[in-house]
């Protein structure tokens, strides 16, 4: 069965996984979600990740979670724009997560990146999470 909205299911993931504190967790792999956690690994809020293949043509990636003193360092994590309701923001109107302590990833014409890389490249696009 296809799922409905795949980056929510990995974010999903990573809260679980946060409020479980596993060292490790595993997703199915797609080029957006991996986009998307490089970016998270670009601000720090991820050790790192990696793809490996189950079986020919179906592949996972492997996210290991970050933690400071023992605390979750993904306090929050939410999806802005869903399938049912995309959210589209220019530069101008892009506002700050948490006055600035938080990010949005968007997905700009250059492609996925967080809100200070999209205000530096002057570029707006679909907010499609946001971190704290």
């Amino acid at each position: 069965m296809s799922m409905s909205d795949p980056l929510g299911d990995m974010l999903t993931r990573i809260r679980n996984g946060q409020r479980a504190r596993k060292d490790v967790i595993v997703a199915p792999a797609s080029k957006l979600r991996a986009n998307v956690l490089e970016v998270f690994k670009r601000e720090g809020y991820i050790r790192g990740y990696s793809q490996y293949e189950v079986r020919p043509g179906i592949s996972e990636l492997k996210i290991e979670l970050k933690y400071h003193e023992g605390d979750p360092v993904i306090r929050e994590i939410h999806r802005v724009s869903k399938p049912g309701r995309r959210v589209y923001s220019g530069i101008k109107d892009l506002s700050r997560v948490y006055n600035g302590l938080g990010i949005s990833v968007l997905s700009t014409p250059r492609g996925v990146m967080s809100d200070a890389e999209a205000r530096a490249a002057n570029v707006g696009g679909e907010v499609l999470c946001q971190v704290f």
